[in-house]
């Protein structure tokens, strides 16, 4: 029997899923009859038209996660063995030099291109091996360099045509320009004549201290008592597993979702605070006087890691040199073996169509070489693997860089900051951590969370108001999460940021 009576406004929603004549809603009013009767079991199931919408979970595959107790992160990291430098020949002559022959050096910067501000490790009767566009020399040092930045020093070389031989014979450029860079100077040992005095000074270790600080995160859901009270049902099912009939907490359930997001979204996209004071317009607005903020992933592998716009998409033969420009890099930096890639989709294709152009499969006896011949493990062109060199790479497509709710909508929007993917290594790193006062071994990536005996600030969440159990006159739930996190990047001049 159709009840006709019923409007969709007066209609009393069922605990559960059951055909009464109170959720009943008629059509045959709108003259489509009673085809399309079971409608409101149908609208009531909630569609999941943006599919797992989460993006959390990379810093859990590439990290670890870790307690701590100060206001501050201070950790070292192990500089460079060996002394190499960029420089410029600033006398090739050496007109200067009391002995008229070799020419004459000033260092610069180091060999990762950061200035020269108070001494370097170069002394007098050190073995150079150096080199500009135009030759290339192996030199002694014959005087002593003060070890300042603008110190120039005496050498003489070795494999010279004869006893007045110098820098500009052999092709070296004198380059007048302070601050000039143009040539690579390597300490490859050093010479004495028999009887000689021994070294005077020495060189300390050289080591990098980097620090970072925890943000407090904060976020809360509110319902009030009367709609607490006000059941309605919808089936749903949630990123973290969990599915059913839910009532008003369906938006509880959410707003811890959307949480857990912003402890890896801030982990990653954060920038510190600015160390000037007249430019410290955050740590005004909180009145601390402290620098405020914190370094997220991208903003340490832009200030101490490599950025790389290679592998376009612009054809297979140009990605694969952009790519080899990467292995590069990586040989100066450590030489990793293992690197993850976590890349958008645009840069996944451009990797896949660069591999499948390596190997030419076909017919008529083709081999299928690093298919292990196989023609259809060679037509698969999503490839989550590879090597290259002396290189392993596993490849990722990394929701958060295509979603346009996370960073795949400010790339959609602004090219010059576009990030395409970031490259971590592999494994693992020794450090020395100023707070325990000896060396650990970490992954690069790891977040440490504030947590004592007493209080774990990790992830907090609590329930304050009326409902349930009461603790106050509020008339109402309140759920209240917090966090106090920093994300620690070791070793960033390992990682590639693809933009």
């Amino acid at each position: 029997m159709a009840i006709t009576s019923a409007a969709a406004a007066n209609l009393t929603p069922s605990p559960v899923m059951k055909t009464l004549a109170s959720n009943y809603l008629d059509f045959t009013t709108a003259g489509d009859g009673w085809a399309k009767q079971y409608m409101p079991d149908v609208l009531a199931q909630e569609a999941e038209a943006y599919g797992n919408r989460t993006m959390a979970g990379f810093l859990r595959q590439v990290g670890a996660e870790e307690a701590m107790t100060s206001d501050q992160i201070i950790w070292s990291e192990q500089g460079r063995l060996h002394l190499a430098y960029k420089g410029r020949v600033t006398d090739s002559a050496n007109s200067a030099s009391s002995d008229g022959f070799g020419g004459q050096i000033q260092i610069e910067e180091d060999i990762d291109g950061r200035t020269i501000t108070t001494t370097h490790g170069i002394r007098q009767n050190d073995i150079l091996l150096i080199a500009d566009a135009n030759s290339s020399a192996v030199v002694l040092v014959t005087t002593d360099p003060v070890s300042t930045p603008d110190d120039d020093f005496g050498v003489r070389v070795y494999d010279a045509g004869s006893s007045t031989t110098t820098l500009a014979q052999l092709g070296f450029v004198t380059n007048g320009s302070d601050g000039a860079t143009d040539l690579t100077i390597l300490v490859i040992g050093s010479e004495y004549e028999k009887g000689a005095s021994g070294r005077t000074g020495q060189n300390e270790p050289d080591h990098k201290t980097y620090t970072n600080k925890p943000i407090i995160l904060k976020d809360k859901y509110s319902v009030s008592g009367s709609d607490a009270a006000q059941i309605g049902w919808v089936e749903v099912s949630s990123e973290d597993g969990t599915g059913g009939y839910l009532w008003y907490v369906k938006a509880e359930a959410e707003t811890r979702l959307r949480f857990n997001d912003y402890l890896e979204m801030s982990m990653l996209e954060t920038v510190p605070g600015s160390s000037t004071a007249a430019n410290q317009s955050v740590d005004n607005y909180f009145g601390t006087g402290v620098n405020n903020g914190h370094q997220g992933l991208f903003n340490a592998i832009e200030s101490r890691g490599n950025q790389t716009s290679g592998v376009t998409g612009v054809n297979a033969a140009t990605d694969l040199a952009e790519f080899d420009a990467i292995l590069a890099e990586l040989d100066k930096n450590g030489g990793i073996e293992e690197n993850m890639m976590f890349v958008n989709r645009s840069t996944a294709l451009a990797m896949d169509d660069m591999l499948a152009s390596m190997n030419g499969y076909g017919a008529g006896g083709t081999s299928y070489g690093v298919f292990d011949n196989s023609e259809d493990m060679a037509l698969n062109l999503g490839f989550s693997g590879f090597r290259r060199g002396s290189y392993d790479f596993y490849k990722s497509d990394w929701k958060y860089l295509n979603q346009q709710d996370g960073r795949g909508g400010i790339n959609a929007t602004n090219t010059v900051g576009a990030i395409r993917g970031v490259m971590v290594p592999a494994g693992t790193s020794s450090v020395y951590d100023q707070m325990l006062g000896r060396n650990l071994t970490r992954p690069f990536l790891h977040v440490r969370y504030r947590a004592s005996e007493t209080d774990n600030r990790y992830l907090k969440t609590w329930v304050t108001g009326s409902v349930g159990a009461v603790t106050s006159d509020l008339d109402a739930m309140e759920v209240h999460y917090l966090s106090e996190r920093a994300l620690v990047t070791q070793g960033a001049n390992n990682f590639f940021l693809m933009n």
